[in-house]
Protein backbone atom coordinates (compact mmCIF):
# COMPACT_ATOMS: atom_id res chain seq x y z
CA UNK A 1 0.00 0.00 0.00
CA UNK A 2 1.13 3.49 -1.02
CA UNK A 3 1.91 5.79 2.30
CA UNK A 4 2.49 8.84 0.77
CA UNK A 5 2.63 12.55 2.72
CA UNK A 6 -0.05 15.36 1.54
CA UNK A 7 2.02 17.56 -0.74
CA UNK A 8 2.45 14.34 -2.68
CA UNK A 9 -1.27 13.49 -2.58
CA UNK A 10 -1.94 17.40 -3.82
CA UNK A 11 0.75 16.86 -6.57
CA UNK A 12 -1.05 14.03 -8.08
CA UNK A 13 -4.28 15.75 -7.85
CA UNK A 14 -2.86 18.77 -9.57
CA UNK A 15 -1.59 16.58 -12.36
CA UNK A 16 -5.22 15.32 -12.85
CA UNK A 17 -7.10 18.45 -13.06
CA UNK A 18 -9.62 19.75 -15.88
CA UNK A 19 -10.46 23.33 -15.78
CA UNK A 20 -13.21 22.39 -17.87
CA UNK A 21 -14.57 19.74 -15.42
CA UNK A 22 -14.03 22.46 -12.47
CA UNK A 23 -16.75 25.06 -15.02
CA UNK A 24 -18.89 22.02 -15.22
CA UNK A 25 -18.86 20.72 -11.42
CA UNK A 26 -19.40 24.67 -10.27
CA UNK A 27 -22.98 24.74 -11.98
CA UNK A 28 -23.76 22.09 -9.89
CA UNK A 29 -22.37 23.00 -6.07
CA UNK A 30 -19.43 21.38 -6.62
CA UNK A 31 -15.80 22.60 -6.88
CA UNK A 32 -13.66 19.33 -7.59
CA UNK A 33 -11.55 20.25 -11.03
CA UNK A 34 -10.80 16.24 -10.98
CA UNK A 35 -12.94 13.62 -13.07
CA UNK A 36 -14.65 11.52 -10.37
CA UNK A 37 -13.10 8.31 -11.99
CA UNK A 38 -9.50 9.28 -12.05
CA UNK A 39 -9.49 10.58 -8.34
CA UNK A 40 -11.40 7.28 -7.53
CA UNK A 41 -8.44 5.63 -8.85
CA UNK A 42 -6.01 7.38 -7.21
CA UNK A 43 -8.17 7.04 -3.61
CA UNK A 44 -8.14 2.87 -4.17
CA UNK A 45 -4.02 2.98 -4.68
CA UNK A 46 -3.98 4.69 -1.02
CA UNK A 47 -6.18 2.42 0.64
CA UNK A 48 -7.36 3.04 4.02
CA UNK A 49 -5.51 5.57 5.51
CA UNK A 50 -7.58 7.58 8.15
CA UNK A 51 -5.04 9.58 9.27
CA UNK A 52 -4.37 10.72 5.79
CA UNK A 53 -7.83 11.34 5.04
CA UNK A 54 -7.72 14.24 8.60
CA UNK A 55 -4.74 15.63 6.77
CA UNK A 56 -6.07 16.14 3.52
CA UNK A 57 -9.48 17.24 4.98
CA UNK A 58 -7.78 19.71 7.27
CA UNK A 59 -6.36 21.35 3.62
CA UNK A 60 -9.90 22.51 2.56
CA UNK A 61 -9.15 21.88 -1.19
CA UNK A 62 -12.26 20.18 -2.77
CA UNK A 63 -10.00 17.56 -4.84
CA UNK A 64 -8.55 16.59 -1.44
CA UNK A 65 -11.12 16.28 0.52
CA UNK A 66 -13.28 13.88 -2.01
CA UNK A 67 -9.90 11.90 -1.89
CA UNK A 68 -10.11 12.20 2.01
CA UNK A 69 -13.34 10.80 2.41
CA UNK A 70 -12.85 7.72 -0.08
CA UNK A 71 -9.39 6.96 1.97
CA UNK A 72 -11.36 7.10 5.22
CA UNK A 73 -13.16 4.53 7.43
CA UNK A 74 -16.29 4.85 9.35
CA UNK A 75 -14.68 2.57 12.21
CA UNK A 76 -11.73 5.25 12.33
CA UNK A 77 -14.09 8.21 13.39
CA UNK A 78 -16.24 9.62 16.24
CA UNK A 79 -19.69 10.89 16.10
CA UNK A 80 -18.64 14.00 16.84
CA UNK A 81 -15.69 14.12 14.42
CA UNK A 82 -18.02 13.10 11.72
CA UNK A 83 -20.42 15.62 13.08
CA UNK A 84 -17.89 18.19 12.61
CA UNK A 85 -16.64 17.42 9.00
CA UNK A 86 -20.46 17.97 8.29
CA UNK A 87 -20.58 21.32 9.55
CA UNK A 88 -17.14 21.76 7.78
CA UNK A 89 -18.40 20.35 4.47
CA UNK A 90 -18.80 23.08 2.05
CA UNK A 91 -19.88 21.47 -1.63
CA UNK A 92 -22.49 19.22 -2.47
CA UNK A 93 -20.33 16.23 -3.57
CA UNK A 94 -18.53 16.17 0.07
CA UNK A 95 -22.01 16.45 1.56
CA UNK A 96 -23.27 13.43 -0.14
CA UNK A 97 -20.36 11.21 -0.20
CA UNK A 98 -19.76 12.07 3.98
CA UNK A 99 -23.24 11.21 4.06
CA UNK A 100 -23.06 7.82 1.98
CA UNK A 101 -19.50 6.42 2.38
CA UNK A 102 -18.93 7.36 5.99
CA UNK A 103 -22.34 8.07 8.22
CA UNK A 104 -24.28 5.60 6.75
CA UNK A 105 -21.98 3.29 7.42
CA UNK A 106 -20.68 4.34 10.88
CA UNK A 107 -21.69 2.85 14.30
CA UNK A 108 -22.99 6.24 15.10
CA UNK A 109 -25.21 6.66 11.63
CA UNK A 110 -28.75 7.36 14.02
CA UNK A 111 -26.88 9.22 16.53
CA UNK A 112 -26.05 11.63 14.03
CA UNK A 113 -29.12 11.37 12.35
CA UNK A 114 -31.23 12.40 15.43
CA UNK A 115 -28.82 15.38 15.83
CA UNK A 116 -28.44 16.24 12.65
CA UNK A 117 -32.62 16.70 11.77
CA UNK A 118 -32.45 19.28 15.05
CA UNK A 119 -29.45 21.34 13.37
CA UNK A 120 -30.08 24.89 12.44
CA UNK A 121 -28.08 24.62 9.23
CA UNK A 122 -30.10 23.13 6.01
CA UNK A 123 -27.19 21.18 4.62
CA UNK A 124 -26.49 19.77 8.00
CA UNK A 125 -30.54 19.01 8.46
CA UNK A 126 -30.28 17.44 4.76
CA UNK A 127 -28.10 14.73 5.85
CA UNK A 128 -30.26 14.23 9.09
CA UNK A 129 -33.16 13.55 6.21
CA UNK A 130 -30.70 11.58 4.48
CA UNK A 131 -30.18 9.34 6.99
CA UNK A 132 -33.78 9.02 7.72
CA UNK A 133 -34.70 8.76 4.00
CA UNK A 134 -32.21 5.49 4.39
CA UNK A 135 -33.99 3.80 7.62
CA UNK A 136 -37.10 4.09 6.02
CA UNK A 137 -36.46 2.20 3.25
CA UNK A 138 -34.02 -0.05 5.33
CA UNK A 139 -34.78 -0.01 8.81
CA UNK A 140 -38.22 1.45 9.49
CA UNK A 141 -39.22 0.30 12.64
CA UNK A 142 -39.05 2.61 15.82
CA UNK A 143 -39.43 5.44 12.94
CA UNK A 144 -43.29 7.18 13.07
CA UNK A 145 -43.84 7.70 9.73
CA UNK A 146 -47.71 9.75 10.40
CA UNK A 147 -44.82 12.43 11.87
CA UNK A 148 -42.70 12.24 9.26
CA UNK A 149 -45.27 12.58 6.84
CA UNK A 150 -46.57 15.34 8.52
CA UNK A 151 -43.39 17.43 9.08
CA UNK A 152 -42.69 16.89 5.47
CA UNK A 153 -45.86 18.30 4.38
CA UNK A 154 -45.58 21.31 6.53
CA UNK A 155 -42.07 22.20 5.86
CA UNK A 156 -40.77 21.27 2.18
CA UNK A 157 -42.39 23.83 -0.14
CA UNK A 158 -40.18 26.45 2.08
CA UNK A 159 -37.06 24.17 2.20
CA UNK A 160 -33.98 25.68 0.49
CA UNK A 161 -32.86 23.30 -2.41
CA UNK A 162 -31.26 20.78 -0.68
CA UNK A 163 -33.08 19.99 2.05
CA UNK A 164 -35.93 19.61 0.14
CA UNK A 165 -34.49 17.41 -2.05
CA UNK A 166 -33.46 15.14 0.88
CA UNK A 167 -37.49 15.15 2.32
CA UNK A 168 -38.48 14.72 -0.82
CA UNK A 169 -36.61 11.58 -1.25
CA UNK A 170 -37.70 10.59 2.60
CA UNK A 171 -41.22 11.05 1.58
CA UNK A 172 -40.71 9.08 -1.78
CA UNK A 173 -39.40 6.19 0.14
CA UNK A 174 -42.15 6.61 2.50
CA UNK A 175 -44.35 5.55 -0.40
CA UNK A 176 -42.23 3.22 -2.15
CA UNK A 177 -41.40 1.08 0.71
CA UNK A 178 -44.84 1.19 3.09
CA UNK A 179 -47.58 0.02 0.46
CA UNK A 180 -50.53 1.51 3.02
CA UNK A 181 -48.87 5.12 2.84
CA UNK A 182 -48.47 4.79 -0.96
CA UNK A 183 -51.91 6.82 -1.99
CA UNK A 184 -51.66 9.45 0.52
CA UNK A 185 -47.67 9.95 -0.27
CA UNK A 186 -48.92 10.31 -4.20
CA UNK A 187 -51.77 12.66 -3.59
CA UNK A 188 -49.38 14.90 -1.38
CA UNK A 189 -46.98 14.45 -4.01
CA UNK A 190 -49.29 16.12 -6.76
CA UNK A 191 -50.74 18.63 -4.09
CA UNK A 192 -47.09 19.90 -2.66
CA UNK A 193 -45.98 20.02 -6.16
CA UNK A 194 -41.94 20.01 -5.77
CA UNK A 195 -39.62 19.41 -8.19
CA UNK A 196 -43.04 19.05 -10.96
CA UNK A 197 -41.53 20.81 -13.36
CA UNK A 198 -37.92 19.42 -13.04
CA UNK A 199 -36.92 17.42 -16.10
CA UNK A 200 -34.61 14.49 -15.42
CA UNK A 201 -31.32 13.76 -17.38
CA UNK A 202 -31.63 10.78 -20.14
CA UNK A 203 -31.81 7.45 -17.99
CA UNK A 204 -32.88 8.88 -15.19
CA UNK A 205 -36.10 9.51 -13.54
CA UNK A 206 -37.73 13.07 -12.18
CA UNK A 207 -37.55 13.07 -8.36
CA UNK A 208 -41.33 14.38 -9.03
CA UNK A 209 -43.16 12.01 -6.27
CA UNK A 210 -46.34 10.75 -8.35
CA UNK A 211 -43.99 10.02 -11.27
CA UNK A 212 -40.55 8.69 -9.17
CA UNK A 213 -42.62 6.52 -6.88
CA UNK A 214 -44.16 3.98 -9.30
CA UNK A 215 -41.51 4.02 -11.09
CA UNK A 216 -39.75 2.80 -8.13
CA UNK A 217 -42.32 0.53 -6.92
CA UNK A 218 -41.98 -1.34 -10.76
CA UNK A 219 -38.43 -1.69 -9.92
CA UNK A 220 -38.44 -3.40 -7.11
CA UNK A 221 -40.39 -5.80 -7.99
CA UNK A 222 -38.36 -6.53 -11.33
Amino acid sequence: MIRPSVPQVLASLEALEDQKALAINRRHGDAHSVNLTRLRALAKSLGAQPELARALWATRMPNARLVALLVARPKNFTVDELDRWMHEAVTNKETDWLVAYLALKSAHAEALRTRWLTDGDARVESGGWALTAHRVAKRPEGLDLEALIDEITRRIQAAPERLQAAMNTCLGNIGVYHAEYRERVLQLGEELGVFKDQHAPSGCVTPYIPIWVPEMVRRKAV
